[in-house]
């Protein structure tokens, strides 16, 4: 396509190579001013990598970037700022203990007179940003105090209040609840209006058709093409990013339930700050049963799944896997009792980044025999181990055995969890945001993967703030609000509207 004024960004021909490997292979972008434009495409495909180029993290090997039909050399994520690019990590950049308007001026302070800090006028500065675009943040609130969907209105203000014209999107609504998703596809067509221009790094299909105009397919590398989203499908745009039919569905046969696993009775959790999170919690879960957890997050889930785990002490109550007291105990005798956890955070709980994949594969099981003696890995044994989990779990690049676990994108680094965690064959798997940035071709895998366990015989806990995600999987569903269980349902005996009026802590009738 020739270089126009009308575009914001033309990105052409881009190629950017990590040693042997290429990462991007003449990749074209051609983004409208005021649209909201999307990147699609697989895990690991390069849409990151090309954000990450535009934005001045990495320079390509090859190509060109135009803005407004004038060519750019971005060799800086301080040059970008300088022509008007924002980017909002899916890792937010927030320092917690910081105040809304102290982390929206780091960086880029305002001061007065002998180059003193003016924080009543920077004040001012973030209310006025905030009130412009309608983001209703507490600009003396503590980030450690707001929620994910504030925290990342944060992130937007931050470039915003640089002076962003083009916003980038990374994962925006990953970690989001449907109500949050809602108000931040809002936001986005307001930004729109106001004359900005979005893009947005995305696998969520049905997300794309509520906000974006058109979308840029990716797939391993390679530009597939540009397609009008109201005139496409999600059926469509899934088959072009994956290149094959995709099951958008999820296929189970009924499940056969047996025995109680997992036992939990009167259990009450504190968080941190010493406050009451989980309350008086009864739950069962059967094996061969998937028991997904339905809730806003910040409704007691993570310490619950923090108690079971023995990373969080439990007040009172008690934890018993098939009648065995887990109960305060530690973090080894959940895992040796037959517990695997896939984390709700990959990168805090689940990997150790600088490790390469293979030391990460053990993680748990280095101490066994098969992989050496003490403290002596076998390398040669983990090397196998882990290309053969490789294959199983199509993590990607293949042959990344020895590469750190940090080079690989977000969505390898959970395939990587989850055949860490399946592969010990556990009698109880807690799946924690299981799907958390992948694309539906991953999505589809998890899930089968999941049901594939369910059937072997153990048992699921599932907890996911994607409602759709829980009512698809679960064989039993239980709504979880402020810390206890409101409502507990066999799959296909409650509906959407129902289950969001127990999430909201309302009344079903």
């Amino acid at each position: 396509m020739e270089v126009s004024s009308e575009y914001a960004v033309q990105m052409h021909g881009i190629v950017k190579r990590f040693n042997t490997f290429t990462a991007l292979d003449g990749v074209d972008l051609d983004v409208r001013k005021q649209t909201v434009h999307a990147i699609l495409g697989e895990n690991g495909a390069g849409k990151t990598t090309l954000m990450n180029i535009l934005y001045g993290l990495y320079q390509a090997d090859e190509g060109t970037i135009h803005m407004g039909g004038k060519e750019v050399a971005i060799t800086s994520p301080t040059e970008a700022i300088e022509h008007g690019i924002g980017m909002v990590h899916q890792h937010f950049m927030l320092v917690e203990n910081f105040t809304v308007t102290e982390n929206i001026i780091l960086g880029d302070e305002v001061c007065g007179a002998a180059g003193v800090l003016d924080m009543r006028k920077a004040r001012e500065e973030v209310m006025a940003l905030s009130n412009e675009y309608g983001f209703d943040v507490d600009p003396d609130a503590r980030i450690q105090d707001i929620t994910v969907g504030m925290q990342q209105r944060v992130e937007i203000l931050k470039a915003l209040y640089r002076g962003a014209e083009i916003l980038i999107l990374d994962e925006p609504t990953a970690v989001l609840t449907p109500q949050e998703i809602d108000k931040l596809i809002e936001i986005m067509h307001d930004l729109i209006a106001k004359g900005k221009t979005i893009i947005i790094i995305t696998h969520k299909l049905r997300e794309i058709m509520q906000s974006a105009d058109e979308c840029s397919i990716i797939r391993r590398g390679v530009y597939m093409g540009t397609v009008d989203v109201k005139t496409s499908s999600e059926t469509e745009l899934a088959s072009k990013m994956v290149g094959r039919n995709v099951n958008l569905t999820v296929e189970k046969t009924p499940a056969h339930p047996g025995d109680v696993v997992l036992s939990i009775r009167g259990l009450t959790v504190k968080d941190d700050r010493g406050i009451e999170q989980v309350r008086g919690l009864d739950l069962d879960v059967r094996s061969g049963e998937i028991v997904g957890i339905a809730g806003i997050d910040g409704n007691g889930q993570q310490e619950l799944v923090d108690a079971i785990t023995n990373l969080a002490k439990a007040e009172s109550g008690s934890i018993k896997m098939k009648g065995k007291e887990l109960t305060n105990t530690t973090p080894r005798n959940t895992f040796v009792s037959g517990v695997a956890t896939i984390p709700s955070d990959r990168h805090r709980w689940g990997l150790v980044l600088p490790f390469v994949v293979s030391e990460n594969t053990v993680l748990e099981r280095h101490v066994d025999d098969e992989f050496g003696k003490g403290i002596n890995l076998d390398y040669d044994k983990l090397r196998s181990y882990t290309t053969d989990l490789i294959k199983q779990f199509d993590i990607r690049p293949v042959g990344c055995e020895d590469e750190r676990m940090s080079g690989l994108s977000g969505g390898n680094q959970q395939k990587a969890i989850i055949a860490r965690m399946v592969s010990s064959e556990p009698e109880l798997l807690i799946a924690f945001q299981p799907t958390r940035g992948l694309d539906v071709g991953a999505i589809e895998f998890v899930h089968k993967t999941l049901i594939a366990e369910r059937d072997r015989g153990a048992a699921i806990l599932l907890i996911s703030f994607e409602l759709d995600e829980v009512m698809d999987v679960s064989d039993t569903i239980a709504v979880i609000y402020h810390g206890q269980i409101t409502g507990t349902f066999a799959q296909g005996t409650v509906d959407e509207n129902k289950l969001g009026l127990l999430m909201a802590g309302g009344e079903a009738k």
